[in-house]
């Protein structure tokens, strides 16, 4: 079977590529080399497939991981194919990049995960890693150039989580007391403290935060449909179950209706330009005011941590993490009562934790 067509440069994704069809099955084939080589270089791949049913066997795995990036940027957002090239970059390709895809082994994607353990990533690092490794593979595997499988692929025994820093009760409650921060060398109001606090209270995470609007939130309840990544770039959050609705505590009622009246009620709830600018700010109001310099993701893990008495299920469903959850279904139960009944229970123990005790001093433990 002959090709009619040719590649095509695309300046804005950075590579060649052409489409071709076979029995009704249609694949697309790339190269980021400049000029006619790269041109060439992706023609063979489409001549290869239409003729031999597979692409050649003797392509070396760096010339298949760019074109596994290139498939990426057509498919997933910008953070997501970044991170994949990145891990393919530093860990992935100085191992088995040079190698032809025929030879490549599974202690070659092991070495990988082994030096990145040895030069102390976390084990959720590490993790990610293997993902990359694990995804790319398999869409080696959807060009038939390999039938190799995963089948001892070990994240070290050795590794280990960071430790999350949260906030303990003293700087919860110096939290919310204290809503100034320091400016050129003058205390002035913090913008951003309400969504430090929303998000203790609530436990969600800072894109969500970021993304939320007016339109989606009521003194009741917010309706999670948006999330802002640390690129800028707006998404349906971080799995499936992120779209969700959260219930408003005794708390984070009163912190939506100040913050309400502050901005107007229309647009942006939190008015938060970036992730970046939101971790700074934070920052900046821990060090002015004391207390441990947390991570806007860290707000969400004392959440978390406070509230790691209520049942497990209840937890997961705040804060978006059950799996094959179907969101409005459950959310339509939910709304019979049990819902109430939780957001009461959070209303509860953060009053506990967030009332002065000089008798007894409390320790949260992180989670």
């Amino acid at each position: 079977m002959k090709r009619t067509n040719t590649a095509v440069w695309s300046d804005k994704k950075g590579f060649w590529q052409i489409n071709v069809q076979r029995d009704g099955e249609r694949r697309s084939f790339y190269s980021s080399k400049p000029g006619r080589t790269g041109q060439r270089e992706a023609n063979a791949k489409a001549d290869a497939w239409l003729d031999e049913g597979i692409v050649k066997e003797n392509l070396r795995v760096e010339e298949l991981f760019t074109d596994y990036i290139a498939s990426l940027k057509e498919t997933t957002s910008k953070s997501n194919w970044r991170q994949a090239e990145c891990n393919g970059a530093n860990w992935i390709l100085p191992y088995c990049g040079k190698k032809r895809i025929s030879k490549l082994t599974e202690a070659d994607f092991q070495k990988a995960l082994n030096a990145a353990y040895a030069a102390g990533l976390s084990k959720k690092s590490i993790t990610n890693i293997r993902s990359t490794e694990t995804a790319f593979l398999k869409y080696c595997r959807s060009l038939r150039v390999t039938s190799l499988l995963f089948e001892n692929l070990m994240i070290p025994k050795g590794a280990r989580n960071k430790i999350k820093r949260i906030l303990q009760p003293e700087e919860l409650r110096t939290l919310f007391t204290v809503d100034t921060t320091v400016l050129f060398d003058k205390r002035v109001y913090d913008e951003y403290v309400n969504a430090y606090r929303y998000q203790v209270v609530t436990g969600m995470r800072p894109g969500e935060v970021i993304g939320l609007t007016w339109d989606t939130c009521t003194d009741d309840y917010a309706d999670i449909q948006r999330s802002i990544n640390y690129l800028g770039e707006e998404t349906t959050g971080k799995n499936e179950n992120a779209i969700r609705r959260v219930y408003h505590s005794a708390l984070a009622k009163q912190i939506i209706q100040d913050q309400r009246q502050r901005t107007g009620g229309t647009g942006s709830v939190f008015n938060i330009s970036s992730q970046a600018r939101y971790e700074q700010r934070l920052r900046r109001y821990c060090t002015c005011n004391e207390i441990t310099d947390v991570t806007p993701y860290e707000l969400r893990h004392t959440f978390v941590s406070v509230l790691k008495a209520l049942p497990e299920a209840k937890l997961k469903l705040i804060v978006g993490h059950s799996r094959n959850m179907d969101t409005f279904g459950i959310y339509g139960h939910l709304l019979d009562g049990e819902m109430e009944e939780t957001t009461r229970e959070i209303s509860d123990i953060f009053d506990k934790v967030l009332a002065e005790d000089d008798d007894e001093k409390k320790t949260i433990s992180s989670t």
